[in-house]
């Protein structure tokens, strides 16, 4: 919020948490905490962030400790993969998606005629996943690396297998492939953003490039005619008006 040069919200009504890497979820107790709203998360996705954000003292002897401060989520709403809930006029479908985590769930918003979805960590685009992207006025899409950078890259082969595995993380080339397919993708987003890059084995332009040659490929009574955008990891693009 301060690099959009606006102050913190005085007032949020939920925190949405899609799984508990701590990437999604190191600061949802003290944030919940702050704004005395609610967090939320599937029942096994919270006990794996009690588990991590737990810190045992020297003298537990191996026996867990009563959750900190730190990991406590004060008040939590549960949810299930495939069952709608509101939030004031916006109605919340989340969806299962493949990750290698407890149990993670991606969201479709609705409002006003209006959707949003967005699908971040997941290793592959199962039929599932493709049905609740549809007809999204905006779609924030995963776009997190490119194979050759991957595979020439730092990380240690085994980091890179769980990346390019079936619950590790999308690349350009698996994004490419729906956008380029009228059948799969609508194209009917106003924007679409592509985001999760990787530092190390993705860059902007790579990602842009590889979007805008599938995206040129649909056929022309298919035609994409939104805006294409790139999420930074350290700079926030929008706000966007739907």
């Amino acid at each position: 919020m301060a690099a959009l040069g606006r102050p913190l919200p005085e007032r949020v009504d939920a925190i949405l948490i899609t799984h508990e890497h701590t990437d999604h979820s190191s600061a949802v107790a003290q944030l919940s905490r702050h704004w005395r709203c609610p967090a939320y998360l599937t029942e096994p996705t919270r006990r794996e962030i009690v588990k991590m954000f737990t810190e045992e003292p020297a003298s537990s002897a191996g026996k867990p400790d009563k959750p900190t401060k730190k990991a406590t989520i004060e008040r939590v709403e549960y949810i299930r993969a495939g069952e709608r809930f509101q939030i004031g006029d916006i109605e919340v479908n989340p969806f299962r998606i493949p990750h290698d985590a407890a149990d993670p769930v991606a969201f479709s918003f609705r409002a006003n005629e209006t959707k949003v979805a967005i699908a971040t960590d997941l290793g592959y685009m199962p039929e599932l996943v493709k049905q609740h992207v549809r007809e999204a006025d905006f779609l924030l899409l995963e776009s997190n690396h490119d194979l050759d950078m991957l595979k020439i890259g730092p990380y240690p082969w085994h980091i890179k297998q769980r990346v390019m595995s079936r619950t590790g993380h999308l690349s350009n080339n698996v994004v490419s492939e729906f956008l380029a397919d009228a059948e799969v993708f609508d194209g009917r987003a106003r924007h679409l953003v592509l985001a999760h890059l990787s530092e190390q084995n993705n860059t902007p332009d790579v990602a842009q490039i590889s979007a805008e040659q599938a995206l040129a490929a649909r056929p022309a009574l298919f035609a994409f005619r939104g805006s294409l955008h790139i999420a930074s990891q350290r700079t926030p693009i929008g706000p966007f008006e739907l």
